[in-house]
């Protein structure tokens, strides 16, 4: 289903409002914007009735996929590009009305499936974080704990250092790559594809893999 950017910021509202703030209803005074809460009607997003607005089971879906791409953009441009204040929110504004479905769960598997975005709100869980869970804990370790010439394949980053996020970013070690450990001492060496990396410890910890 296509909405208008007008709409999701709306349905973003409502999510605040309704599902944060623990109202049965908000009132049409709040959102301002009636185009948009018609665009939500006529979607069946939301119920009208009574002149008061309600979240449909649609609507409370939708709602919290806006607001997970929206918290998910703010952490990105906050964690990998060192984004703050308004610049970050601004940005993150346009930018969450651009990912394509599936695109979030690639930046949430990125960033290691954060809580929280970087205003501590909490960011709803997506299937990416659902399928995380279901995967043993024994299976998924740091790259430092890998076997040297184990075969893994990389699951999530675990760090909220945006430059070494960067760093890992910039070789190539991004969640569902293939990637096998060649040396631990002095540094942890190993290849993703036909090239091959040196990196500390410290950087090596975030890199949480999947044993194949």
């Amino acid at each position: 289903m296509n909405l208008s950017e007008r709409a999701e910021e709306v349905l973003e509202k409502l999510w605040e409002v309704i599902i944060e703030g623990g109202m049965e209803y908000c009132d049409p005074c709040v959102l301002k914007d009636h185009d948009a809460v018609s665009e939500l009607a006529d979607a069946g997003c939301v119920d009208t009735k009574n002149n008061n607005i309600t979240l449909t089971s649609t609507g409370r879906e939708m709602a919290g996929n806006c607001v997970r791409r929206h918290r998910l953009a703010e952490r990105l441009f906050a964690d990998v590009l060192d984004l703050k204040g308004r610049v970050m929110d601004e940005t993150s504004c346009k930018f969450e009305h651009i990912l394509h479905k599936g695109l979030d769960d690639n930046i949430c598997t990125l960033l290691g499936h954060p809580r929280r975005c970087p205003h501590g709100k909490l960011i709803p869980e997506g299937r990416c974080c659902r399928q995380a869970k279901k995967v043993p804990e024994r299976f998924i370790m740091p790259l430092t704990e890998l076997g040297v010439n184990k075969k893994a394949r990389i699951s999530y980053l675990q760090t909220q250092n945006h430059e070494l996020i960067k760093k890992i970013i910039a070789i190539g070690a991004l969640p569902n790559t293939g990637v096998t450990l060649i040396q631990k001492f002095p540094s942890y060496v190993f290849n993703i594809g036909k090239s091959q990396f040196a990196v500390d410890k410290e950087l090596a910890s975030c890199i949480y893999v999947r044993i194949v």
